[in-house]
């Protein structure tokens, strides 16, 4: 994808974690909206970063550099937690949403992976694929943030015999 579509991406990812974490919809959803928006918006624009230099879509769009991403606020304090999460979405748009794919395993492996339901990124459809990919983003984090923990919770409970 284009730098428009990781930033639209990143923005309608933020509104929809914001209201998945916050749905009340006042101040404190617009609230989460900003908080997690900024970094998202910065980690979903990073790996293009590599345009400059080394090479697009191996140097920093591979597994290695998202790890070190999850890792940053284990070891620093700030509001940059979320930023990892703009880096893995924009992967996630690059395999699932254009035709090329990245090199996850990068510098191990140069192979490029993708999805075979991508567009060309200068295609009139980038932009629906890019709505496309965005939605079942927030299907996935939805599951993750509702789900996951009944299921725990109810695993927990069968071990224990209640």
């Amino acid at each position: 994808m284009n730098k428009k579509g990781h930033v639209l991406n990143a923005v309608f990812l933020s509104i929809g974690l914001a209201y998945l974490l916050e749905p009340a919809g006042d101040e404190t959803t617009f609230i989460a909206m900003v908080a997690i928006g900024i970094p998202v918006t910065l980690g979903a624009l990073f790996p293009d970063v590599d345009t400059d230099f080394g090479k697009h879509r191996k140097t920093l769009h591979n597994l290695p550099i998202l790890a070190l991403f999850v890792a940053f606020p284990y070891f620093f304090d700030g509001n940059l937690q979320y930023v990892w999460i703009g880096v893995l979405t924009h992967y996630v748009l690059d395999i699932a949403g254009s035709k090329r794919g990245i090199a996850l395993f990068y510098p191990i492996w140069k192979k490029e992976f993708g999805l075979p339901i991508g567009v060309a990124v200068s295609s009139n459809r980038s932009t629906l694929m890019t709505i496309v990919v965005t939605l079942a983003e927030l299907v996935v984090a939805a599951l993750i943030i509702y789900d996951v923990p009944l299921m725990a919770l109810d695993a927990a409970r069968s071990s224990v015999g209640i």
